[in-house]
């Protein structure tokens, strides 16, 4: 399980991670000192669960927490706080567990017990969305975790997914707004699926193109979007 850190308190910080160390299924991918250095590195890292602090200057974490359960599958966040009157205002956003400071290795045990073997993988397959599509006047729809790419085709979005192919109403800027933390730009006509990304390779004239899991397709790559597909592929 991905984890990031939230906390404007280094020593907060690093206690946490001192405990967790013990954790063989967590691994933290990065930590965060403020609100706003927390929506990047969630947006840039996709972590299945977050330590959220809610007590900071700026960017709270209940504003961080309700800016990222907007997402369309936002991570699982427990909230971290010396005072416990915070915690209806957690409850209430959804947190999947709630600490008091400072966090002892009991308190932290419980919340990793209660949260078992729910994480992002599960609710994937819980609640992934799906995109609708017509074909002959009749509506259906494929799940986005089966969906390779989207491609703007002239005043058309082309869906390309496992075992066909349709064109959707949405255009690839809807799509993208919709689900920041499922697809990524990789030119300015295409939009690909972040968990079918396997590898990008540099072509002829320094021309890059990308290999989608499933896809026999390699997809061209922009300079311009070159360094966010090398920063999914790091992650």
């Amino acid at each position: 399980m991905n984890v990031l850190i939230v906390d404007d308190e280094p020593l907060a910080r690093m206690r946490l991670k001192r405990l967790l160390a013990n954790e063989n299924s967590i691994t933290i991918k990065a930590e965060a000192a403020n609100g706003n250095e927390a929506l990047k590195l969630a947006n840039k890292y996709n972590p299945d669960l977050i330590f959220l602090d809610v007590d900071m200057p700026g960017v709270n974490g209940l504003q961080v927490a309700y800016e990222l359960n907007s997402l369309a599958l936002p991570p699982a966040i427990v909230f971290i706080t010396a005072h416990p009157e915070h915690a209806l205002d957690a409850l209430q956003l959804s947190a999947a567990g709630y600490l008091v400071k400072p966090v002892t290795e009991q308190s932290l045990a419980k919340v990793l017990e209660q949260l078992g073997r729910i994480n992002k993988a599960h609710v994937q397959k819980q609640q992934s969305p799906k995109i609708s599509y017509q074909i002959a006047g009749v509506t259906k729809s494929v799940a986005l975790e089966n969906i390779f790419y989207f491609n703007a085709q002239e005043k058309y979005t082309n869906m390309v997914f496992e075992g066909g192919e349709a064109f959707v109403e949405q255009s690839l800027k809807q799509l993208e707004l919709l689900y920041p933390a499922q697809l990524l730009r990789i030119h300015r006509n295409t939009l690909v699926n972040k968990n079918k990304l396997l590898c990008l390779k540099t072509q002829r004239a320094g021309l890059h193109t990308i290999e989608l899991a499933g896809c026999p397709e390699p997809l061209a790559v922009s300079r311009r979007e070159l360094k966010a597909v090398k920063n999914i592929l790091k992650a």
